[in-house]
């Protein structure tokens, strides 16, 4: 069952203890990005992608972007997000939050005393999470976005 909700949407069911043996060939030599260079037929190693993109298994869990308020930060609507609760959430993180009952994803941001969920367009308006706090709306942070897994 998927479960969407205000920009984001919860891939499930998902057992985060679960972790996937999944081992691809990783290439010695490097991809130019301006001119090509020959190839090498070497493989370095096999990578597994667990071990590259996830530091905290139990902790970890993923989410599906929904929307754009994020593509300034390469976040893109469709994007699978790889979020990390055990990462601690301070400034300047982007996090998957809960304001209100809605998820959402952002950039934790302080301005002094206030503390905001910034987007990354400027098509959309912060989120002043401390006037949402005092008028009993209710904030948490779900977790801290580690990795972005988006198709070209």
């Amino acid at each position: 069952m998927n479960i969407r909700t205000n920009g984001l949407e919860i891939l499930g069911p998902v057992d985060l203890g679960q972790r996937w043996n999944l081992r691809l060939p990783l290439f010695l030599a490097g991809v130019q990005a301006g001119f090509p260079s020959p190839a090498d037929d070497f493989i370095d190693k096999r990578l597994d992608l667990n071990e590259h993109l996830i530091q905290h298994p139990a902790a970890t869990f993923f989410v599906r972007a929904v929307g754009e308020s994020m593509l300034g930060a390469g976040i893109h609507d469709g994007d699978l997000l790889i979020v990390d609760r055990a990462v601690e959430a301070q400034t300047g993180k982007i996090v998957i939050a809960s304001v209100n009952g809605e998820l959402t994803v952002k950039r934790l941001e302080r301005k002094g005393q206030r503390l905001l969920l910034v987007p990354a367009n400027p098509d959309y308006p912060p989120i002043d999470v401390t006037e949402a706090m005092h008028s009993g709306e209710g904030f948490e942070v779900w977790g801290v976005v580690t990795s972005v897994i988006h198709k070209l």
